[in-house]
């Protein structure tokens, strides 16, 4: 079996290659810094010639509804066409567990990448994830305000890289599930809870400020906005373990 793993050097995509390896198969790493570029379509043809599989993990420059839907727009409906050519099998992608019910830019545009490959001629798999725990970090981040960081109420189930890519392998060298998967963390935590962890672990002098109105990415959300509503393949790593090892 020969996988083809789009975005190979991202977070996710280089996690996922080594998780492959565990599998036995033959793997060809795919990325823009080995001449591929999914947008213009340059070096696609030759990089996905004889994919059994193809595995999409890349993701948009920038999280700008814009910047998001023109990438995953046309990066989407360039891998297709080079997977249908090739005569792959089985394709692959990472999405996120309740992008339907995140109203902002970034999350409308991975539906657009999951109806483009639920409208594709190849046999697929949708992978969706829970947030993962570097996303709290970046809300933090991005939440920060003079009196503190802001962060909303809302229950969710981080889950580590080494997992969600654990699970898009064991899905890649298995038989196309025609629908979705969902993976999350072992533990349910709230987010303002998280963030206060993550604050204190880092030696943070902020306060965490609980917001029902704070934003995930953009989006409103509400008590349960990001939790599986499908029973979810459950991931190993604990946020405290994560936060242990940084």
């Amino acid at each position: 079996m020969r996988v083809v793993v789009v975005g190979a050097t991202g977070l996710i995509g280089s996690r996922t290659v080594a998780r492959l390896r565990d599998h036995g198969v033959e793997i060809a790493p795919v990325s823009r810094g080995e001449g591929v570029d999914v947008i213009t379509g340059v070096g696609l043809a030759e990089a996905l010639r004889g994919a059994d599989v193809v595995v999409d993990v890349t993701d948009a420059p920038s999280r700008a509804e814009e910047t998001s839907l023109q990438f995953f727009d046309t990066a989407t409906t360039n891998l297709l066409g080079a997977a249908v050519s090739a005569g792959a099998e089985h394709y692959v992608i990472l999405s996120v567990v309740g992008a339907e019910r995140l109203q902002s830019g970034y999350f409308r545009a991975k539906l657009l990448q999951e109806d483009r490959v639920r409208r594709s001629l190849i046999p697929h798999s949708i992978v969706r994830a829970t947030p993962f725990f570097e996303s709290v970090e970046s809300m933090a981040r991005m939440s920060t305000c003079g009196d503190g960081v802001h962060a909303a109420p809302v229950l969710m189930r981080p889950v580590s890289t080494d997992d969600v890519a654990a699970a898009v392998a064991h899905v890649a060298v298995g038989v196309p599930l025609f629908g979705t998967v969902e993976v999350a963390g072992p533990e349910e935590y709230r987010l303002d809870d998280l963030t206060a962890m993550l604050l204190a672990a880092k030696g943070g002098v902020r306060d965490v400020v609980t917001d029902a109105h704070a934003q995930f990415f953009g989006a409103e959300t509400r008590e349960r906005t990001l939790l599986p509503e499908t029973p979810a393949h459950v991931g190993h790593r604990t946020f405290a373990q994560w936060l242990a090892r940084r």
